[in-house]
C-alpha cells in the first residue's frame, strides 16, 4: 500500500497510551481518522481533536456493524485490547472475551467491508515467554507464559487464516516494553511511568525482588514510527519492535532518579512469582523490510517521559494530552 495515498484508518483503543499517538500520526500525514474506544483504560482527553470517535466495546458486534458502516476504513489499525497481564492469569476468560472474541468480531467486520489491511498491535514481551536466545528474533519459538500472551499468539494466528481466506492484508507489530508521554500510572502501566509518577510524588517506587530482571524499553514515538511504516507492505508480516538492547529494572530506576533528582532510598518488594527474568527482542526484519530503526535512545526517552509527566503533576492529572506533548 502507498502511504503517499490518503487512507481511511480506524484505530481501536485510539484514546489509550499508543493509539491515540498512532492516531495523531495518521492524521498528521493526511490521512482521515476515526478512533472506536470504551474508554475502560482511554481518556476521551487523549482524543485528537475533531476526529469521528464511537465510544464502545469491540465485543458489542452491533456497534462495530455501525461503526464500519459509516467509516468505511480502508486500515484498522487495532490497539484496542485487555491489557492487563495480571487480570489474564487471575480470569483468562475474560482476556479471550476482549482479545480474541472481540478481535475476532472486528476482522469479520473487515471481511464484509472490504478493509484491506489490519495492523494489530501484538506483544515481543509476553509472546516468547522465558527465552531460548537473546535477543529474539520473529523465529524463536512462541512460549507465553500468560493467557495474555497466548491471546496475542492466538490472533496472529487468527491473521493468517484470515489472509488465506478473506486476502485481508496484515502487519503484526511484536512490541517490546514501550513507555513514554500519556502512559497513565495508575493502571497497567510500566515500571517507567510507575516509577515517574511516584518520584515525582516524593513516594518511593517499590522495586520487585533485586531488580536485575531485564527488559526491552521502547519509546512511543519510535513505536508510533512503526505503525506508519506498516500502512505499507509486504502483504503479510509478523516484526519485533524493539531496541534490541536488555535494560534491568534497577538500570531505570538509577536513571529516572537522577532525571527527577530523587534523594529517598532504593527499596524493594518481593519478587513477583512467574515473571520472566529476561525479555529483549531483535529488531533487524523491521530495518530490513521499512528501513524503521530507533530513533530515541533510553536515556532520552526518559528524560521527555519525565519532562512529560512534571507538566501533568503541574496540570494535576496525568495520562492525558498535554499542549506541546510532542514526541
Amino acid at each position: 500500500m502507498d502511504t503517499g495515498e490518503s487512507k481511511r484508518i480506524l484505530v481501536t483503543g485510539g484514546a489509550g497510551f499508543i493509539g491515540s499517538h498512532v492516531a495523531d500520526a495518521y492524521l498528521q500525514q493526511g490521512h482521515e481518522v476515526a478512533v472506536l474506544d470504551d474508554l475502560s483504560t482511554g481518556e476521551e482527553a487523549l482524543l485528537p481533536p475533531g476526529v469521528p470517535f464511537f465510544k464502545g466495546d469491540i465485543r458489542d458486534g452491533k456497534l462495530v456493524e455501525r461503526v464500519f458502516k459509516k467509516f468505511r476504513p480502508d486500515v484498522v489499525n487495532h490497539h484496542a485490547a485487555q491489557m492487563d497481564l495480571r487480570r489474564s492469569v487471575a480470569d483468562p476468560r475474560f482476556d479471550a472475551d476482549i482479545n480474541i472474541l472481540g478481535t475476532l468480531i472486528i476482522l469479520d467486520a473487515c471481511t464484509r467491508h472490504g478493509v484491506g489491511r489490519v495492523i494489530f498491535a501484538s506483544t515481543g514481551g509476553a509472546i516468547y515467554g522465558e527465552q531460548e536466545r537473546f535477543p529474539a528474533d520473529e523465529s524463536h519459538p512462541t512460549s507465553p507464559l500468560s493467557p495474555y500472551g497466548a491471546a496475542k499468539v492466538a490472533v496472529e494466528k487468527y491473521l493468517g487464516a484470515y489472509h488465506e481466506v478473506h486476502g485481508i492484508g496484515y502487519a503484526a507489530l511484536r512490541y517490546a516494553n514501550v513507555y513514554g508521554p500519556r502512559q497513565n500510572p495508575l493502571g497497567e502501566a510500566g515500571v517507567v511511568a510507575i516509577f515517574t509518577h511516584d518520584l515525582l510524588s516524593e513516594r518511593e517506587p517499590t522495586i520487585n525482588g533485586d531488580g536485575l530482571q531485564t527488559r526491552d524499553y521502547i519509546y512511543v514515538g519510535d513505536v508510533v514510527a512503526a505503525n506508519l511504516a506498516a500502512l505499507d507492505g509486504p502483504e503479510t508480516i509478523v516484526v519485533n519492535i524493539g531496541s534490541g538492547k536488555e535494560s534491568t529494572v534497577l538500570d531505570i530506576y538509577r536513571d529516572l532518579v537522577k532525571a527527577v533528582a530523587w534523594g529517598g532510598d532504593e527499596k524493594h518488594g518481593p519478587h513477583k512469582p512467574g515473571e520472566q527474568r529476561r525479555s529483549v527482542i531483535d529488531p533487524v526484519k523491521a530495518w530490513e523490510t521499512w528501513g524503521w530503526r530507533l530513533q530515541v535512545p533510553l536515556e532520552e526517552g526518559l528524560q521527555r517521559t519525565v519532562r512529560y509527566f512534571r507538566k501533568a503533576a503541574e496540570g494535576g492529572r496525568a495520562g492525558e494530552r498535554i499542549r506541546g506533548d510532542k514526541l
